[in-house]
C-alpha cells in the first residue's frame, strides 16, 4: 500500500462536501450516542436500543412502499414505537428480554417481507442494514444538531433527576423525581436518536454505535458526569476515526465506525492506566 499516495487520496476525499457531511453527521450522532448510550447501559435498556434500531426496518419499509421519504417516516414512527413499547414492558408480567426478542424478530421479519413487494429497492436493503452515512443530506444534518442541543439542554437540566434515576431509583421515587415523565422523555430522545442514525450507521449496528462508547467509557471512568462527557466524546471521535478508515481503505462507513469504537473499547480493557488519565 502506497501511504502518502493514500494519505493524499483521503485529504482529497475530505474537500469534497458530501464527505464533510458525512464527517459532521458522524460527529453530532457520534456526541449523541454516548451521551444517551452512558444513561442506556446503567439503565439497562441496552437491548432495548437494539431492538429499537431492528424494528425501524419496518418503519423504513412502510415508507417506501407508500413511495414516502422514509427520513420523515422514521422520525415518528420510532417514537410512536418505542413508546408502544413502553406501555407493552409496564403491562405485561412477560420478562422485558424476552418480550423485546419478539417484537424486534416480527418487526424485522415483516419489514423484510413488505420490502420484498418493492422489487426496484432490492439491491438497497444493505444500506439499510448497515447503513450509507455518505449519504447524508444537510436536512439531516440540521435535525442531528437541533437533537443534539435538545439532548444536552435535557440532560443539563435535569441532570441530578437522571443520575437518580440511574443509579437509585427507590430513592429518586423517594424525594419526589417523577419517574414516568423523566423516563418517557429519555425514552423519545433515544428513539429519535435511533432514527436518525439508522442512515448513517444501519439497521443492524445501530445498537453498538450507541452502547460501545458508553461501555468504554465505564472502564476509564469513575466520575458520574466525567463518564457522560467521555462518553459523548468517545462517541464524536470514534466516527471521525471510523471516516478516516473508511475513506482510506475504502470500507462501508457504518462498520468502520463501529470497528474503531470496538477498538476503543479493548484498548480501555487492555490499558488499565488510561484510567488514570481520565479520571
Amino acid at each position: 500500500m502506497n501511504i502518502p499516495a493514500d494519505l493524499m487520496r483521503m485529504i482529497e476525499l475530505f474537500q469534497l462536501p458530501f464527505m464533510q457531511r458525512a464527517i459532521m453527521g458522524g460527529i453530532l450522532t457520534g456526541l449523541m450516542g454516548g451521551m444517551l448510550g452512558s444513561f442506556t447501559i446503567l439503565r439497562q435498556l441496552s437491548f432495548f436500543s437494539d431492538a429499537l434500531g431492528h424494528s425501524a426496518l419496518l418503519g423504513i419499509s412502510i415508507s417506501l412502499l407508500l413511495r414516502l421519504d422514509p427520513s420523515w417516516v422514521i422520525l415518528p414512527f420510532a417514537v410512536l414505537f418505542a413508546l408502544g413499547v413502553t406501555y407493552f414492558m409496564e403491562r405485561t408480567q412477560l420478562w422485558t428480554d424476552a418480550l423485546l426478542n419478539i417484537i424486534y424478530s416480527s418487526s424485522l421479519a415483516i419489514g423484510i417481507i413488505i420490502l420484498s413487494f418493492r422489487d426496484d429497492y432490492r439491491g438497497g436493503i444493505n444500506n439499510i442494514l448497515f447503513g450509507d452515512i455518505l449519504g447524508i443530506r444537510e436536512s439531516d444534518l440540521i435535525l442531528s444538531g437541533l437533537l443534539l442541543l435538545i439532548c444536552i439542554a435535557f440532560i443539563a437540566l435535569t441532570l441530578r433527576s437522571q443520575m437518580l434515576l440511574t443509579l437509585n431509583e427507590p430513592l429518586a421515587i423517594a424525594r419526589g423525581v417523577a419517574v414516568t415523565p423523566h423516563r418517557t422523555v429519555f425514552i423519545v430522545l433515544l428513539s429519535l436518536l435511533v432514527g436518525i442514525s439508522i442512515r448513517a450507521i444501519g439497521v443492524l449496528l445501530i445498537s453498538a454505535f450507541v452502547v460501545i462508547p458508553a461501555c468504554a467509557a465505564r472502564l476509564l471512568t469513575r466520575n458520574f458526569i466525567g463518564y457522560i462527557i467521555v462518553s459523548s466524546a468517545l462517541g464524536g471521535f470514534s466516527a471521525v476515526l471510523g471516516m478516516m478508515l473508511s475513506a482510506l481503505l475504502n470500507l462501508p462507513s457504518g462498520p468502520s465506525i463501529v470497528t474503531m469504537q470496538l477498538a476503543i473499547f479493548l484498548l480501555a480493557i487492555l490499558i488499565p492506566n488510561l484510567k488514570l488519565l481520565v479520571s
